[in-house]
């Protein structure tokens, strides 16, 4: 079995007996990682405000994980057949992406982050894919 047949292949779920592919394990993750990485955000205000002192700086080499994400999954999810699997999630990554992207270039450029372009870097990346993907589909159609 070639590795990209794993992403379309179903699992059963034990509840229903529906088959579930796995890329929509990959999405869910992909969502996990992006409520941390608010969360993260978040978290150092939140504790300056609680504790008086700012316990958790903000993000740095961390954010680039974050960024790096939706990529993979982009990329797991080039073959046509799993990207129109996508339909419904394409706005969620173009707003994650969107968000990777200003934070990491608003830090990297104004204190100076420099782990951060590569968050700049694989935001604007997915963002291209996703550009690209949208609009190998439509010509597909035509």
């Amino acid at each position: 079995m070639k590795e990209s047949d794993l992403m379309t292949e179903p699992r059963q779920t034990s509840a229903e007996d529906q088959k579930v592919p796995l890329l929509y394990y990959c999405v869910a993750g992909g969502k996990a990682v992006f409520v941390l990485a608010v969360f993260r955000v978040l978290a150092g205000p939140f504790t300056e405000d609680i504790f008086g002192e700012e316990l958790l700086p903000m993000p740095t080499w961390e954010w680039v994980v974050f960024s790096v994400t939706p990529l993979i999954i982009l990329w797991l999810a080039r073959r046509p057949v799993d990207w129109e699997a996508l339909s419904g999630e394409r706005m969620f990554f173009k707003i994650a992406l969107t968000f990777y992207l200003l934070y990491a270039l608003t830090f990297s450029l104004f204190q100076g982050e420099w782990i951060l372009w590569v968050g700049v870097a694989a935001g604007l990346s997915g963002l291209s894919g996703i550009y690209y993907l949208n609009h190998r589909e439509s010509s597909d159609a035509d």
